[in-house]
């Protein structure tokens, strides 16, 4: 997918929801406890995190969109912290609905050595009263003409009503405004004509008593999810497996992730992502592949996390990479690949030749030269270029094959094919980190060694080279 279009874009998304305070205490354990069986935790460090609402907050904002919250907090020490950590994400706090008997949702998460240890909760679960209702909704209908896409961010603590629900949605319908719900409990109806669900499977399960278990078991969902609750699109988030939503016919895409350490938030991630292409005004195909990479991103680190428009896209190369998919690209493609590797930290290293025969001498060429940064980029002559510089019958192999051969290679991340006799025009415009040639450069002027930052040479295998094979061949 291109990605490059919601760089640097602020979609103005409204969150309705219940807002929750996550606390994470960090230790190590190294012994179990005399009074009991149980591990003594010496904590050394504690975070303190928008949970909830807040977090799918926090991944709109971290991917570039505005986000706004309706909520209802209680009048409690947890709720000035939550009204603090939302100034400091520079989201304004007027629309908090404040009920004086209500505690704010805190969830406690013990951690030793990566591992969640226990988890405890303090907090209010029962219904909103009619009061608190009615200012939700009137807040809302001052507000909805700011936003394309509103997202209930459901967690079961007693927001998001049957009655707050079903007005949010039935106002926005009136408006052309998409509704987004992160489900909770049993009875959907009260998401009845929203634009999509994401529940994972569980939930769909206590929702609709369909076990997802096989394709027909996940269509049979889909149809169920859709029909009963009038959806324009119906989206079931499988763990490990992705993410499966269903329009016309269903479709899964599966899951990213490179490694998976921590699932923790990652719903949220899901509908942030998905509100905020569709606000940009993906497409619902576009902006699901976007929501799968964004959970790919955020299970990839501990605790409730975010992802960027940067992860996301790197994610991306890094999954296409795999399927080779990736490699062989023109110079405005490779050109925005270098530029969102370059803002994730990644160091690019460049090299060229003709790689006519393949042999040992270019894979441990290659090999050495990826072991010098993260993106190893390959420029390839054309068959018009070889047979200027090696002379009439050469090359053996065209272009094409070369360039696939190379791309092959697992160290090798792109690889463009160029015309002239040398890739100065491709370097002067991708000014790689690390300029490699080949040994026999010593001493010599390498060209487009202004546009790099160092030049590094790497020795041939001595008796390894295209031409000795060819040689060899002909003597048989």
């Amino acid at each position: 997918m291109n990605f490059d279009e919601v760089i640097g874009t602020h979609p103005n998304i409204l969150v309705v929801g219940d807002l929750i305070l996550d606390t994470y205490l960090w230790g190590n354990c190294n012994r179990i406890s005399p009074e009991a069986p149980v591990q003594v935790i010496d904590v050394n460090s504690e975070n303190i995190l928008l949970g909830g609402a807040g977090n799918v907050l926090n991944n709109i904002k971290s991917l570039g969109g505005r986000p706004s919250i309706i909520s209802v907090i209680g009048d409690c020490e947890v709720a000035d912290d939550v009204k603090k950590l939302l100034d400091e994400l520079e989201i304004k706090t007027d629309n908090l609905i404040i009920e004086k008997d209500r505690k704010t949702s805190r969830k406690t998460r013990l951690i030793s050595s990566h591992q969640h240890v226990i988890r405890f909760d303090r907090e209010s679960i029962s219904d909103i009263d009619k009061k608190s209702e009615n200012a939700i909704i009137s807040s809302f209908k001052k507000s909805l003409s700011n936003f394309p896409v509103v997202v209930l961010s459901d967690y079961g603590k007693g927001v998001l009503t049957k009655k707050v629900c079903q007005e949010i949605i039935k106002i926005s319908n009136k408006n052309n405004i998409k509704v987004l719900v992160d489900p909770k409990g049993y009875d959907f109806s009260k998401y009845y004509s929203a634009y999509t669900l994401t529940p994972n499977k569980k939930e769909v399960f206590d929702a609709t008593g369909i076990s997802i278990i096989d394709e027909q078991s996940l269509l049979d969902a889909h149809h169920r999810m859709k029909q009963d609750l009038d959806l324009q699109v119906s989206i079931i988030t499988l763990s490990q497996d992705g993410i499966s939503h269903f329009i016309n016919k269903p479709i899964t895409s599966p899951t990213l992730a490179r490694e998976v350490f921590d699932v923790t938030g990652a719903g949220d991630t899901v509908i942030a992502a998905l509100a905020f292409g569709l606000a940009n005004n993906l497409t619902i195909d576009s902006s699901i592949a976007m929501a799968n990479l964004a959970a790919g991103v955020v299970v990839e680190k501990i605790g409730t996390s975010t992802s960027t428009i940067d992860e996301i896209i790197e994610l991306d190369h890094f999954s296409q990479q795999t399927t080779k998919n990736y490699g062989i690209k023109e110079i405005d493609e490779i050109q925005r690949i270098v530029t969102t590797q370059r803002r994730v930290g990644k160091k690019i290293v460049f090299t060229n030749g003709c790689f006519d025969i393949l042999h040992i001498g270019h894979v441990k060429y290659l090999e050495k030269a990826k072991q010098l940064g993260d993106i190893l980029i390959v420029g390839i002559n054309s068959d018009k270029s070889v047979t200027r510089l090696k002379g009439k019958g050469r090359p053996i192999n065209n272009e094409n094959d070369r360039s696939k051969i190379i791309n092959a290679l697992g160290f090798v991340d792109l690889v463009i094919i160029f015309h002239e006799d040398t890739p100065l025009k491709i370097i002067s415009k991708i000014k790689p980190d690390i300029l490699v040639k080949g040994g026999d450069y010593i001493g010599k002027e390498v060209v487009g060694a202004e546009y790099s930052d160092r030049v590094e040479l790497i020795n041939f295998i001595h008796g390894k080279s295209t031409s000795n094979l060819i040689s060899k061949i002909e003597n048989l």
